[in-house]
């Protein structure tokens, strides 16, 4: 298999009618063999595909005949697997759901600050660090100093900002996530509050790791992707972890060989926590995964509920 071209790309950028440009978008992903997630709201587009390089410029050449998405910019990285089962494209509300209604990135984000600059940046004692990403993301890795909301949604962050962040102290406030679309609407939620100083990582973590070299960098760990890599490093080289389907987080090579492991099925956080109908449901999820990637293995594939 040649190796596989990962495109993400996002815009704030009112799009009127996005509804109507779900059907061309799917016909062209599938003329084109093209796999991943395109979400689609009034308030942009926000999505990871993956395929052959020809089969990607074809979506990003159907997306920029729309005059709105003319000059939409996005970040590659490579893939030796299929990192996507199949595409789906969604109809949201928002392209990153915050909750907070008349939020507009488009007009009100911070700062932006070139991985070349952020280590500059986050190591003045006067800058409040943040990570705006969800718990499991940041229990594989965050920036040195950061501070951890500990929230398990991105929905969850704006009223931790509110109870902790106060305009009126004048704070200057260093903001990053995967790929920068959380961050740039923080950012723009804090300026909306009355924040003036605040600035946030173009390109986001994957940027960063992608540009500066390990013995200049001050992430610690691994950063978590939402694809069946499920996490990559320094120079964006696979992380080496799985994911549990059952629960969502990322698991080492400890976790795998926890008996509370099962692939697809559960692990040593969440096999206590879900019922044996969801547990069947997810052998048989499993099994049909094991199947599409190795058909003549098929019939080897575990019965439904197994051990779990």
């Amino acid at each position: 298999m040649p190796e596989l071209l990962v495109a993400t790309f996002y815009r704030f950028i009112r799009l009127e009618r996005h509804a109507a440009l779900k059907a061309p978008l799917e016909a062209c992903c599938e003329a084109n063999e093209v796999r991943g997630t395109i979400l689609l709201a009034s308030e942009g587009i926000n999505a990871t595909i993956a395929g052959t390089r020809r089969g990607v410029m074809a979506v990003l050449e159907h997306l920029a005949r729309d005059e709105r998405l003319a000059d939409l910019t996005w970040r590659e990285s490579r893939a030796e697997v299929p990192p996507f089962r199949r595409m789906r494209i969604r109809l949201k509300r928002e392209i990153v759901t915050m909750g907070v209604p008349d939020i507009d990135p488009a007009r009100l984000a911070g700062t932006y600050v070139e991985p070349a600059d952020w280590n500059a940046l986050i190591d003045d004692p006067g800058v409040i660090v943040i990570d705006t990403r969800n718990d499991y993301e940041v229990t594989l890795g965050t920036f040195k100093n950061a501070i951890d909301p500990e929230i398990a949604a991105f929905r969850e962050l704006p009223k931790w900002l509110e109870a902790r962040i106060d305009p009126a102290r004048r704070p200057r406030v260093a903001m990053f996530c995967t790929g920068g679309i959380r961050c740039e609407k923080s950012t723009a939620l804090l300026k909306q509050a009355g924040v003036h100083e605040v600035f946030h990582l173009e390109g986001g973590i994957l940027r960063y790791l992608e540009e500066i070299p390990a013995e200049e960098s001050l992430w610690e760990g691994q950063c978590f992707v939402f694809d069946e890599r499920v996490s990559v490093g320094p120079g964006l080289e696979v992380g080496g972890l799985e994911l549990c389907r059952a629960c969502g987080w990322a698991i080492e090579a400890e976790g795998r060989r926890s008996p509370r492991y099962r692939a697809g099925v559960s692990c040593h956080r969440c096999k206590g926590t879900t019922t044996p109908d969801q547990k069947r449901r997810f052998a048989e999820r499993q099994r049909q995964f094991e199947a599409s990637r190795n058909p003549t293995n098929a019939s080897r594939a575990p019965p439904d509920g197994g051990n779990a």
